[in-house]
């Protein structure tokens, strides 16, 4: 895969062009002229698509505590790191 790196300005100057070199298969990093602030590249496509609600089932599975509260994203966020460290692939619906 190609890596290419462009500014900031660039990418927004271009959003369709930048676009279509990812879905050519090449990776964007984007910067403000020290670092990469963003990296833009096609979906991996040995990750399992899994949805939200297979990675609910996986969670209970393991004993998951999962409460609607207001700490409910947090814990989302858990049951996403370890569904996909698990080699589960993620778990967004596209």
């Amino acid at each position: 895969m190609a890596v290419i790196q462009i500014s900031e300005s660039e990418a927004a100057r271009d959003l369709s062009g930048l676009l279509a070199k990812v879905k050519a298969g090449e990776e964007i990093h984007i910067g403000d002229g020290k670092n990469t602030i963003a990296i833009v590249q096609p979906p991996r496509k040995d990750v399992a698509r899994k949805t939200l609600s297979e990675a609910i089932r996986w969670a209970e599975e393991q004993d998951l505590q999962l409460l609607l509260d207001d700490k409910f994203s947090d814990d989302l966020e858990q049951v996403i790191c370890n569904h996909e460290h698990e080699s589960m692939g993620t778990i967004w619906e596209e």
